[in-house]
């Protein structure tokens, strides 16, 4: 009975890729671990289709680059046909990184990026971020992308003394696993005068961050940007943390404040650290920031929304009906150290009502 329950239980897995080698490796991964299954493998998109209908796996990890039907245009047939959690696996080029970010947008779960040599894969870089993500997809709550509303938010005001709306003098901003997604849905909405610096630390690997701060470039109104070491914060201006090195504020004599960027600590879990970036907030600015942890894996970024909350911050978590992965919110909102809950689609606006700006005007 309990070997029934068992593979009742497991994740079914479908995995996709044009390369023989790269479906044999995945395949292994996959397999090692006892709570998931690979129900098959597909060379190609219209294989992939077929094998979807007929096997209904949980979850389909799908390469981005495959001749023919590429990665994104299947993934939007999936979509379209057979929605479910699917995640991208791709190669660091910047072609990779763009249609990554293509896929995010239309709706895959998240991405696991590949170290490929000239002879082999990197197994175990690439093993413990692919079993998590596929066991977070296959877990979450809001795998996919829905038109129905987003839920109402538990009653979280866990301080109702928020900092005067004219004191506000930074958005610090974290996110992980569906980060893309939802930056994609904030940042858009901000107006061309909105006054204040907007730091973001967004889970990426080397290679895909220039191209994700050139994309929000393109969708809003403010310039974004990745930084350069002992640039000066600037009032309008969105910084993208780079990966590989840790995005943090500091304060000059002269009173300005400029971006620092290191690899200290170099044994934290992500680097750049959520953490990193928003203890120096706190430290600069106290009860003049504002912290937002968005939808991801994990805990970075608890002790960062914590040390804004002790000083007097304003603190925004992501509810959990509207989280890819209900994680690093979680995590806060368990704490205590959140001064708001709200779903995606008011988290926008809550900015703007803090900060005093009106929001964007649609163009359509």
């Amino acid at each position: 009975m309990s070997d029934t329950r068992s593979i009742l239980s497991r994740v079914r897995v479908l995995i996709v890729d044009d390369s023989a080698f790269m479906r044999t490796s995945l395949s292994r991964m996959i397999a090692s671990a006892p709570d998931f299954e690979v129900v098959g493998t597909a060379s190609n998109g219209t294989m992939a289709l077929e094998k979807i209908e007929s096997l209904d796996p949980d979850v389909v990890t799908l390469d981005v680059s495959m001749p023919g039907m590429d990665g994104v245009a299947t993934l939007r047939c999936i979509m379209s046909r057979f929605p479910r959690p699917v995640i991208m696996v791709s190669a660091a080029t910047e072609r990779n990184a763009e249609s990554t970010l293509a896929a995010l947008s239309a709706g895959a779960f998240d991405y696991v990026h590949k170290q490929m040599s000239s002879t082999s894969l990197e197994i175990t870089h690439i093993r413990s971020d692919l079993i998590a993500k596929i066991r977070a997809a296959a877990r979450s709550r809001r795998s996919m992308p829905t038109d129905s509303p987003a839920k109402k938010p538990p009653s979280s005001a866990t301080r109702n003394n928020l900092s005067p709306l004219s004191s506000l003098a930074v958005v610090a901003i974290g996110a992980s696993t569906g980060g893309p997604g939802a930056l994609q849905e904030i940042l858009p909405q901000l107006p061309p005068d909105f006054s204040l610096p907007i730091l973001v630390v967004q889970h990426m690997p080397p290679g895909y961050t220039a191209a994700f701060a050139q994309r929000l470039n393109q969708l809003c109104s403010i310039p974004v940007r990745e930084p350069t070491q002992s640039e000066v914060v600037r009032p309008g201006v969105i910084y993208v943390a780079g990966a590989g090195r840790h995005m943090r504020i500091v304060r000059q004599r002269h009173d300005s404040v400029v971006i620092s960027l290191d690899s200290h600590p170099d044994d934290a879990p992500h680097i750049p650290s959520i953490d990193v970036l928003m203890e120096s907030v706190a430290e600069c600015f106290a009860t003049r920031s504002l912290g937002v942890i968005l939808t991801g894996m994990g805990a970075d970024g608890a002790q960062g929304i914590a040390a804004i909350f002790r000083q007097g911050g304003v603190t925004i978590g992501q509810d959990e009906g509207s989280c890819v992965v209900y994680g690093m919110p979680r995590v806060c909102a368990e704490r205590g150290v959140l001064s708001r809950v709200l779903p995606l689609s008011q988290i926008a606006p809550q900015i703007l009502q803090l900060t005093r700006c009106r929001m964007r005007a649609s163009a359509g």
